[in-house]
């Protein structure tokens, strides 16, 4: 989304709440990820402006410390292709390495019109510093078995799992046969597919009817439909069905996104929708449903976890120690 006011351009980029940049193994306290990339005011080299659209923070970009939420000159910022499938509008942006921010050298891929961002991946580091790590401490708590993505995306999450534990088996349903091919020409997932050809198995196609024999040990949900949390998942009926997808011992964990997270339609308030979700689930695991707040006001942004809570050592002790921190943050959903 870009507008024009006083001369310059902005361009708003929202999330699928993606947690604040960590500076440490702890995460930061920053709530939103509001990529904002500025054009300079030449001649003028201090004159930088942002055309933000429903901006609910500005920062100074002359903080110490830089967040996601601080600016990136718009020459740091080169889009490697752009268009509309039958599904999404479709960005792919590329943040120069010398970009004084959290996300430099990073590729983003953007879809809706908001530019939620489905897919990060960096060229010299794994973990992302997002929501994705999250989701990567899921396989040390479930019972052997093929581990389903419901929204593949470009395969962020898929190639931190497949790095961490090389053992596991991986199948990923996408709705859009262009993020794949996306996924594959600008993120690395040919080259991850071609490392994992008995481990990687990707299918096109409605994510709610994924199956496997025998049922998953783990479902990882990350479903978005125009900028907003896929209205299916306020149905407790949607639940029941997930549950039944998965073996003995099995657990779902879902990014619930929101305030954060900004819809197409105003009427999908992102806290509202994330609420109405946690409930659903709530419904089908009865006091068996964690949340994980990723941001420093408590409905930022949320990822939920199904299944009586691992104990913290054990679950700590087959984790690698970067994502160790997130054992802690988990706390129960009471409806």
């Amino acid at each position: 989304m870009k507008s024009v006011s006083h001369g310059f351009i902005s361009h708003q980029i929202r999330p699928l709440g993606l947690p604040a940049f960590q500076t440490s193994r702890l995460p930061s306290s920053s709530t939103l990820l509001n990529i904002k990339l500025f054009r300079k005011n030449l001649p003028n080299p201090s004159g930088f402006r942002a055309l933000t659209v429903n901006a609910r923070q500005t920062h100074s970009s002359d903080a110490k410390t830089k967040t996601q939420d601080d600016g990136i000159p718009i020459d740091l910022v080169k889009v490697l292709v752009k268009f509309k499938s039958r599904y999404n509008y479709i960005r792919v942006l590329e943040v120069s390495r010398k970009a004084d921010h959290p996300f430099a050298g990073s590729r983003l891929l953007l879809l809706d019109g908001p530019g939620n961002i489905h897919s990060i991946s960096f060229l010299f580091k794994l973990l992302t510093n997002t929501y994705f790590d999250a989701f990567a401490t899921l396989p040390p708590i479930l019972p052997p078995g093929p581990l389903g993505i419901l929204g593949f995306g470009a395969g962020s999450t898929a190639r931190l799992i497949l790095e961490l534990y090389p053992e596991v088996e991986v199948h990923g349903w996408e709705l859009d046969p262009s993020v794949i091919s996306v996924g594959r020409e600008y993120f690395g997932l040919s080259k991850l597919e071609k490392q994992n050809p008995q481990k990687l198995f990707i299918y096109i196609g409605d994510a709610l009817k994924a199956s496997v024999r025998d049922g998953f040990s783990g479902i990882l949900v990350d479903l978005f439909a125009k900028g907003s949390l896929v209205t299916e998942l306020q149905n407790p009926k949607t639940w029941k069905k997930l549950k039944r997808s998965l073996r003995k011992g099995g657990r779902i964990m879902v990014n619930v996104g929101g305030s954060c997270v900004e819809a197409e339609d105003p009427r999908r308030d992102g806290k509202l929708v994330m609420e109405e979700s946690l409930k659903a689930m709530h419904q089908v695991f009865p006091g068996q449903v964690f949340v994980l707040n990723l941001g420093n006001r408590k409905d930022d942004s949320s990822i939920a976890l199904t299944g009586e809570l691992p104990d913290p050592s054990l679950w700590k002790q087959k984790l690698p120690l970067s994502l160790r921190c997130y054992v802690d943050m988990w706390v129960p959903f009471h409806g």
